[in-house]
């Protein structure tokens, strides 16, 4: 016997089965924080280059605060790239 199949959870309201996100802010937000993590990743290492060992923040702290803005240079600039590479083929 071959039993209904039903979906367990019922969608409600008007939402699309699959959800897309806004390529035009996803790319205004890449075009605007690219540039704005790698001049900070760049104040942070010139920072972190001029410290002395009794200044505050320690180099270490300056050295890591650029190495977190580095990363989010990446992620951005790998979002800018998909969002790109997506409005050409969608658009």
């Amino acid at each position: 016997m071959r039993y209904a199949t039903t979906p367990r959870r019922w969608r409600s309201g008007t939402e699309p089965r699959f959800a897309r996100s806004d390529l035009k802010l996803r790319f205004l937000l890449s075009v605007v924080f690219v540039p704005v993590f790698a001049l900070m990743t760049a104040a942070f290492a010139v920072f972190a280059a001029m410290a002395k060992a009794t200044s505050a923040p320690s180099q270490s702290t300056l050295v890591a605060f650029a190495a977190v803005c580095f990363a989010l240079t990446v992620v951005a600039t790998i979002d800018l790239y998909v969002v790109i590479r997506r409005r050409r083929v969608e658009l």
